[in-house]
């Protein structure tokens, strides 16, 4: 359930700002009518009053977004920097920018972005010092560039390419086959398309996993079970075999081909933690599907083979992850025999040039190591420096690799990197109007309520003054092993130079330590993530870079989820709430599009008494109570969002705005042809505007980028 959208990050120094106004308050809400219904838990009556928000593709529904976004703007449109905020957050995105490049036979394929572009261009050239052409533009799909593409799949020889189509970014897509050589169709549009791959087995067709009883017309419909399938290129979908799920129903179904296309992977899934694993070696006729790991208790992936052996990362009593190989003739766990053995640290993997990269999270930071496929360490990589690296994986007989590194204060920049020598070289590095030298990064270890050590990334203007009155956005996720890493972001600048702190603190259920780290903030320990958070916010108060009335408190989808349970557990933590895209009814959430999924992470109102209680008990929804004053708050969806559906931010935002005793606005803002990011860098820009103008609105500041203005 992890989202990748713009995150607007920190905020600072207040040097050099000023107090605004304060905000205006907000007479009346669009009316949200009330239903009655009640639903029946273990005994336990809970009304769901606004149930019929639920049904979002009704008039009633469309008529109360109207009405909220009519409010919701009025109120943006009266902040008087908003737009200079907006033209700053432009100047800034406004660069070249590269993705690594990924050969596909004969040629070299990256993505570029001339600078504004709502969609980076899909580029080639024959070779790498060949001559760069457009070869796929996405802006060219839709008249308001928010159709977006993705899961790029080639043909082993480069000859043939499947790619997806999805409007408005939403996760439900369609695809077309497509002749690399003069880009000509080969096939019909694939529709039905979510949470779906493509891998080809030569030239002849591809496996490709659909979900049995296809996609209804309704985004929220719940989705269930997959198949894997072989399709044959140029005959009727109808006709596909099915390869596996026919006799067991399992929630997600997916399947990939070795590099050398012997082996057909297959791995089956409830939910988001734990998967099941099967081979078929293909090269053999008739051969059978075989069990290389069955049950959900451990998470593993075929990273490649060598031969008739497997290589296997997995966490199967290995919490921090390991390497093992098996012999693909006999195949089951219980003949694995360990390769690159479990460390103290976290550990993913990948290969290139006939080697393994274990790349290791050593408190939260990127450490690389190159090991041959026996297991043998060549050597350690050396980095950039202190932050996050990602790449490292090719054919096995390319001889360069490239690779991205990262930080808080570091542009992308790609490099090559040399399997043999090891060296690396700077391959391009963006030209971002923005000096490092201006800025510091500390990481810091903070103490959670129940006595754990908590690592947090803070970022700002070098000489700041630690007088509690700087603005500062604390963001986190916390959720479905997913680690938050130091990255760049082009928007964070914005709150940066005009003095803003920025902080990132690494929650228990993520993945930084692990898969213990992981399970520590699951199902009945889920509170340990929002003491986490809360803890965090408090160490900024009492270290005195800020105060609740200048700290914001932001994240997405989990990340959403828990902002609100936070603000509703401590409403005078900060003054400013961002959720976003957030899951917020937790008796609900599995019962729309993916949400099932999830049960491993959260459990469900259906489990138990016991579990049941525990959810309503943060469920944000169910945990605002009348009589508070609540933070003003930003509530963020999308009309697209297939995966956390707008309902749940609907019903937060209704009962927010009942329930708020204090003068703070209590807004949601509903984008259109947007899902659960920002479907373009337009629509994205637009969003972190409106995010930052309303938190220093809220704080009754007037950045300094502003004062040129009024």
């Amino acid at each position: 359930m992890k989202i990748r959208f713009f995150i607007p990050l920190a905020v600072g120094l207040l040097a050099g700002c000023s107090q605004a106004p304060k905000p205006d308050t907000i007479s009346q809400y669009p009316a949200s009518a009330k239903v009655d219904t009640v639903d029946t838990y273990f005994g336990a009556e809970v009304p769901d009053p606004y149930r019929w928000m639920e049904n979002d593709t009704t008039k009633a529904v469309g008529d109360w977004v109207t009405a909220q976004n009519e409010v919701t703007f009025s109120y943006l449109n009266n902040i008087n920097y908003r737009e200079a905020i907006r033209k700053r957050l432009l100047e800034l995105n406004d660069y070249e920018k590269l993705s690594a490049p990924f050969r596909r036979g004969e040629y070299y394929y990256f993505y570029k972005n001339t600078g504004l572009q709502n969609q980076s261009v899909l580029y080639r050239k024959k070779g790498e010092q060949g001559e760069a052409e457009v070869f796929l533009d996405p802006n060219t799909f839709s008249k308001d560039g928010t159709t977006t593409m993705r899961g790029l799949s080639f043909s082993k020889d480069g000859s043939l390419l499947a790619f997806q189509i999805a409007k408005g970014g939403a996760d439900r897509a369609e695809a077309v086959v497509i002749r690399t050589s003069d880009k000509s169709l080969v096939e019909d549009t694939i529709r039905n398309m979510k949470q779906s791959g493509i891998s080809w087995k030569g030239n002849d067709g591809y496996y490709i996993n659909r979900f049995v009883e296809g996609l209804k017309s309704n985004l929220a419909a719940k989705n269930e079970y997959q198949q894997l399938y072989y399709h044959k290129l140029g005959t009727s979908p109808a006709q596909d075999k099915v390869v596996f799920g026919d006799k067991q129903k399992r929630r997600f179904v997916g399947g990939y081909l070795t590099e050398d296309e012997r082996f057909l992977v297959i791995t089956a899934s409830e939910s988001t933690t734990g998967n099941e694993l099967f081979v078929q070696d293909l090269s053999t006729p008739d051969s059978k599907i075989l069990p290389v790991k069955t049950g959900f208790e451990s998470d593993q992936f075929v990273m490649g083979n060598d031969g008739s052996k497997l290589i296997i990362n997995t966490n199967l009593n290995a919490p921090n992850s390991k390497v093992v190989w098996v012999d693909a003739a006999n195949p089951s766990f219980e003949n694995w025999k360990d390769l690159i053995p479990e460390t103290e640290n976290s550990l993913n993997t990948s290969t290139g040039g006939g080697k393994i990269f274990a790349r290791y999270l050593v408190d939260v930071k990127t450490q690389v190591k190159q090991y041959d496929l026996n297991g043998k360490l060549e050597r350690e990589v050396e980095l950039p420096g202190i932050g996050t690296a990602g790449g490292f994986g090719g054919w096995s007989d390319d001889k360069e690799l490239y690779y991205t590194f990262t930080s808080f204060t570091y542009p992308p920049t790609i490099f090559k990197y040399n399997i043999s020598s090891g060296k690396s070289e700077e391959y391009r590095r963006p030209d971002v109007k923005f000096n490092p030298e201006d800025y510091e990064t500390k990481q810091v270890f903070y103490t959670s309520k129940d006595g754990t050590k908590i690592p947090m990334f803070i970022v700002h203007k070098k000489g700041i003054e630690l007088n509690g009155k700087n603005p500062t956005w604390l963001y986190a996720y916390g959720g479905f092993s997913i680690s938050l890493t130091p990255s760049f972001s082009t928007s964070r600048i914005v709150w940066l130079e005009n003095g803003g702190v920025f902080a990132q603190p690494n929650l228990r259920g993520g993945g930084e330590y692990g898969e213990e780290w992981h399970l520590a903030g699951t199902k009945m320990k889920k509170q340990n993530v929002f003491d986490d958070f809360i803890a965090a916010g408090e160490y900024l108060v009492k270290e005195k870079y800020t105060s609740s009335e200048y700290l914001a408190i932001n994240g997405g989808s989990n990340g959403g989820l828990l902002v609100g349970a936070v603000m509703a557990q401590r409403p005078d933590l900060a003054k400013v709430a961002v959720p976003q895209v957030g899951v917020m009814d937790m008796l609900r959430y599995h019962k729309f599009t993916i949400g099932a999924a999830w049960a491993t992470d959260y459990g469900t109102s259906e489990d138990s008494k016991e579990m049941f209680e525990y959810l309503k008990a943060y469920s944000p929804v169910h945990a605002l109570k009348p009589g508070v004053n609540y933070p003003a708050t930003l509530v963020t969806t999308a009309d697209h969002d297939d995966r956390v559906v707008p309902a749940h931010s609907f019903k937060f935002a209704a009962t927010l705005q009942e329930m708020n005793a204090g003068t703070n606005p209590m807004l949601i803002r509903i984008d259109v042809n947007s899902a659960h990011g920002s479907s373009n860098i337009t629509k994205g820009i637009d969003l972190v505007a409106d995010y930052y103008s309303f938190a220093w609105y809220n704080m009754g500041v007037v950045p300094p980028l502003a004062k040129k203005d009024l």
